[in-house]
């Protein structure tokens, strides 16, 4: 399974990459292989304040509903409008054509809270023993 090093994880299972004050989001291919196979996505809009470790939008698969949690605080400035027609975009590229928001960072030391690629494996694999 692909974690790169180049993004931060939360314990909910999203990703991080961090431009400047901008952070794309999405969930992590952990998360949607346990998710199985995308069927229906739900995301805040353009101009949506989202905070921190609450909600921000849905996926729904043929296992399961989860919601899916803004790892840091800030303004939606985009959303990827592709996801609600092409949901298997998050199964086939998690981390490239399935990203799901990207928010201008209120916070930026949040980012402290989250993981690097190596302590996500970590916490898989102790989440999973």
């Amino acid at each position: 399974m692909e974690f790169p090093d180049d993004l931060k994880y939360s314990r909910e299972h999203e990703w991080v990459l961090v431009e400047g004050k901008v952070a794309t989001v999405g969930i992590s291919a952990f998360a949607e292989s346990q998710l199985g196979d995308v069927v229906f996505v739900e995301l805040p809009g353009t101009g949506d304040s989202v905070t921190k470790d609450e909600a921000m939008g849905v996926v729904e698969s043929v296992k399961a509903v989860s919601d899916v949690y803004s790892p840091i605080s800030g303004t939606v400035l985009e959303v990827n409008d592709d996801l609600p027609d092409n949901t298997e975009l998050v199964n086939d590229d998690p981390y490239g054509d399935g990203w799901m928001v990207k928010i201008e960072m209120s916070d930026p030391s949040e980012l402290e809270d989250l993981m690097d690629a190596e302590e996500y494996q970590a916490f898989i694999a102790e989440a999973e023993s």
